[in-house]
């Protein structure tokens, strides 16, 4: 991303919505504005296959991470959501290093996204990696976009799984991964 092309383009932002981006509280909010986005957006110059570590296992069982924190940027206004993601899969001689589960949340939030895919993306790289018998993935989301404009409605909570393999196909497996992210079916 090219930080000074992105700063004039805010500046030029600013003075579209009727801001002098030569006040004192605006002078440096361009570059600001883009350091910040080269932050929120690199998840397009990761490869998460590059940062997942993967060990040999005899785990055969239900491995969960919860409560993993999200942010993200919703592509159709380009405002924040945020939440918690909760990621279970049941090993077949691989398991991942509990804070690369994390990272490949990271990753795929840290593109303009939508809720849905970001699931999907997040279940299948974990997958992909391990090779599971299963996987589960529940995101659950507030929206800003919900939340400051249009319907405006404050408490409002979205929630999408993505079930792989056995979570799938096995309503016993699914049933314990949801009553293990404390999550009712």
């Amino acid at each position: 991303m090219n930080e000074e092309r992105v700063a004039a383009l805010v500046e030029e932002l600013l003075k579209e919505i009727g801001e002098d981006p030569s006040r004192e509280g605006l002078k440096l909010t361009p570059g600001r504005v883009a350091r910040s986005f080269k932050f929120l957006f690199s998840g397009y110059t990761q490869d998460p296959k590059e940062l997942i570590t993967v060990f040999e296992s005899e785990a055969n069982n239900m491995i969960i991470a919860r409560d993993i924190e999200v942010f993200s940027m919703c592509e159709h206004h380009m405002l924040p959501f945020f939440g918690r993601c909760h990621i279970g899969y049941i090993a077949k001689k691989k398991v991942i290093g509990v804070s690369k589960l994390a990272r490949i949340v990271d990753v795929y939030a840290r593109r303009l996204q939508i809720q849905e895919r970001l699931t999907a993306q997040v279940a299948r790289e974990v997958m992909d990696a391990t090779g599971a018998e299963g996987v589960g993935v529940v995101i659950e989301c507030r929206h800003l976009c919900m939340m400051m404009r249009g319907v405006q409605k404050q408490n409002s909570v979205m929630t999408t799984s993505s079930v792989l393999g056995s979570f799938h196909d096995e309503a016993a497996t699914r049933m314990e991964f949801l009553n293990l992210i404390g999550r009712q079916a």
